[in-house]
């Protein structure tokens, strides 16, 4: 059986090592599409993020007719509490999720290996036993990792704790999300800054100095030089990184390096597609609204919806 060690290497999922190894920990906003957010001259923008950059590629083979009918079946999705009404909450969150499609096909992926028993959640033990059962068993005592198997077990299980919102031990497949991507998800901060002390702090004393923030992106082998880009580092450690000066990140300095305030740019575009359409101003939406400005959201363009439409998607 293949260890996979989901939880723990979530973080560095993408990461390539063509770029300086600190940016590895900086969580950017993935950016909605590829276009200027121009209204006035293309509405290319807006159906990116509201379809996702590849979905919307594959627009051009429907006809204008054809897209405002998928366009109706996609708004009755959105409207999770069936009201009648798009509300910002709602399109916010179709919004992010068209936009993470690339982690949920992540998870997709998983999913069957550690869902045993298919009833369509995922317990402690279901992910324990099928990640780090065979190597942790008595016949292997005398495996050199195992107690950094071990080491990754507890870590992987404080992260699915964390992860798990009604402490029920069973995650959902929205929790099971947050676990190996805990860097989406607001309430899991704290795990992501935890978890970044611990890689980088090799002295145990629960803050990060400049050597170790340096030694996490290069160890210099006998007589080499040291990139310009390391002494780059050691300033922006000094003047940036290390807000009250006294030589350490702590964990709020740390927060701000690796989860760096930015706009929410799904939230904006939710609130653009609201105001752009909403002719009576209740700041709300209803389906006949949003199909009379149909070119906005989808244009004469097509999306896979036609396979896509039917799929479940419990977590909407």
């Amino acid at each position: 059986m293949q260890l996979l060690f989901l939880g723990t290497l979530a973080l560095f999922v993408g990461v390539t090592v063509t770029v300086p190894a600190q940016e590895k920990r900086v969580h950017h906003q993935h950016d909605l599409s590829d276009h200027a957010h121009d209204d006035a001259h293309s509405f290319q923008y807006d159906h990116e993020a509201f379809l996702g950059k590849e979905e919307a590629k594959t627009f051009d083979q429907l006809s204008p007719e054809e897209s405002k009918e998928r366009l109706g079946k996609i708004v009755d999705r959105i409207d999770t509490d069936k009201d009648g009404f798009i509300s910002h909450a709602e399109l916010h969150r179709w919004i992010k999720h068209r936009q993470r499609r690339y982690i949920e096909e992540n998870v997709d992926k998983h999913w069957k290996d550690y869902d045993q028993n298919k009833d369509g959640k995922i317990g402690w033990n279901e992910y324990k036993n099928t990640t780090y059962g065979f190597y942790m068993g008595e016949e292997f005592d005398d495996v050199d990792d195992k107690v950094s198997y071990r080491s990754m077990l507890i870590r992987d299980e404080r992260r699915f704790k964390n992860a798990d919102q009604d402490g029920d031990g069973i995650a959902t497949r929205e929790e099971f999300t947050a676990f190996l991507h805990p860097e989406e998800f607001d309430y899991m901060k704290d795990i992501v800054i935890q978890e970044t002390i611990e890689d980088i702090d090799k002295n145990g004393d629960k803050k990060i100095d400049l050597q170790e923030y340096i030694g996490d992106m290069f160890n210099a082998e006998d007589g080499e030089n040291e990139p310009d880009w390391v002494t780059t580092e050691k300033k922006h450690f000094s003047d940036f990184r290390d807000v009250n000066k006294d030589g350490f990140l702590d964990a709020s300095e740390v927060a701000q390096w690796i989860l760096p305030g930015e706009v929410d740019h799904a939230d904006n575009e939710a609130k653009h597609l609201i105001h752009e359409t909403d002719k009576d101003n209740d700041d709300k939406i209803t389906k006949k609204e949003i199909l009379a400005n149909w070119n906005m959201f989808v244009g004469s363009q097509a999306t896979n919806y036609g396979e896509d439409l039917t799929k479940r998607h419990d977590e909407l």
